[in-house]
C-alpha cells in the first residue's frame, strides 16, 4: 500500500497528515519524528478499522482479497 504523506512546519511544529485516510494525522517537534509518528497513526487506523471491520461482519463465507488501485 502506497499513501501520500504531506508535512508542513507550523511555528515550532511539524504537522503531517496522510490524504487519502481520513483521520491518519499527526505532529512531531522534528520532521523525522513526524514521519515516525505518521507511520504509527497509520498502522493504528489500518489497525483499528480492521478490528470495528471484525466486530461488525455477518458471520457465513465470505471472499477476502487484496486490491490495488491507480489513482
Amino acid at each position: 500500500m502506497t499513501c501520500t504523506a504531506v508535512y508542513q512546519k507550523h511555528g515550532d511544529w511539524f504537522l503531517g497528515w496522510v490524504e487519502e485516510i481520513p483521520g491518519v494525522n499527526t505532529q512531531g517537534a522534528t520532521l523525522s519524528e513526524t514521519k515516525e509518528n505518521l507511520k504509527e497513526a497509520l498502522s493504528m487506523v489500518i489497525e483499528a478499522n480492521r478490528h470495528m471491520v471484525e466486530k461488525s461482519r455477518p458471520r457465513g463465507r465470505a471472499v477476502r482479497q487484496s486490491i490495488r488501485v491507480a489513482v
